[in-house]
């Protein structure tokens, strides 16, 4: 059985599951997608209806015999610097495009397929969407590059966080210094930026891993909790109501595996804040003892 991790193989996360896959008796390959097409070499042939990927240690993957693919993170192809800029675009969504072609090819079961992984990763905002037309209770929030819509939006909130769109950056509050006119114009003349209304209250953390859900209240005093190195991890037991809800998003959004946002507000009411596709998970699996591990094995080496 080979189980595939898209992701650099010096990745602790990675490092972490593909022993965890091994001592399962699993083949582990790594795929560093960076690697195309200097290091690693990639076919697709219509006749033969094979594809082939020999990777950067001379290893040739028949990408039929792959079980499972765990898609940690897919990273652009690295084309070397070309006179011309045209070619330099052409080469770099031609390396893109095999790569995709090669990959959606199989039949392999991903955790988590590929499109859904970036659509959920890139489209946020359509997420607090889709959460709310379940019923589920979200932040107000504004995506925007229009100054005036912001000053809106803030004056009606008490109190408003700001966030790339597509993430990347960390959480911050909208201060006085942020609405400066000539910033703020400056500042959206780069980029949209979603605000969102700030919700006072508990960090909930929830890994759903296919039919499992483990959370944790996570204690910190930053706004985004990603940021401070002193937070705490403590389990907890959700309400059933909201246990569900948590498969119910993960299953609308097609995902086997995520780590979902809430945000338990002071009137007892779970606030939907995000889910994302290939979370890290080895500091709350070790503070909390809740297995993450072990259920992603069980699902990345369960028979098809």
């Amino acid at each position: 059985m080979i189980n595939l991790i898209l992701g650099h193989s010096e990745d602790v996360h990675i490092i972490h599951l593909t022993k965890a896959l091994t001592e399962a008796n699993s083949i582990v390959v790594h795929l560093n997608t960076s690697l195309l097409p200097i290091q690693l070499k990639a076919s697709w042939e219509l006749d033969t209806e094979k594809s082939y990927l020999v990777l950067a240690d001379g290893y040739k993957l028949n990408i039929d015999n792959i079980h499972s693919i765990f898609l940690r993170r897919i990273s652009e192809p690295y084309i070397a610097p070309l006179d011309n800029a045209n070619q330099e675009r052409i080469a770099l969504d031609d390396s893109k495009t095999t790569l995709r072609v090669i990959l959606k090819s199989s039949s392999a079961f991903w955790v988590n397929s590929w499109e859904i992984s970036y659509r959920i990763h890139e489209e946020k905002p359509l997420q607090l969407s889709n959460a709310k037309k379940m019923g589920i209770k979200v932040p107000a929030t504004l995506t925007t590059n229009d100054p005036e819509q912001v000053i809106k939006f803030v004056e009606s909130k008490e109190k408003v966080i700001f966030k790339p769109v597509c993430g990347g950056a960390w959480t911050q509050f909208v201060t006085n210094f942020h609405l400066d006119p000539k910033r703020l114009n400056l500042a959206l003349k780069i980029s949209p930026v979603t605000f969102q209304e700030y919700i006072a209250g508990t960090n909930i953390r929830t890994y759903v891993i296919d039919e499992s859900v483990y959370s944790a209240e996570v204690k910190s005093e930053s706004v985004d909790f990603r940021q401070d190195k002193t937070s705490k991890v403590i389990p907890v037991n959700l309400p059933e109501r909201i246990r569900q809800q948590s498969l119910d998003i993960a299953r609308n959004f097609g995902l086997l595996w995520t780590a979902i946002d809430w945000r338990l507000n002071p009137a007892g009411e779970y606030v939907f804040l995000e889910a994302n596709s290939n979370p890290v998970f080895l500091y709350f699996e070790r503070q909390t003892g809740f297995p993450v591990t072990q259920e992603l094995v069980k699902l990345l080496t369960k028979a098809r």
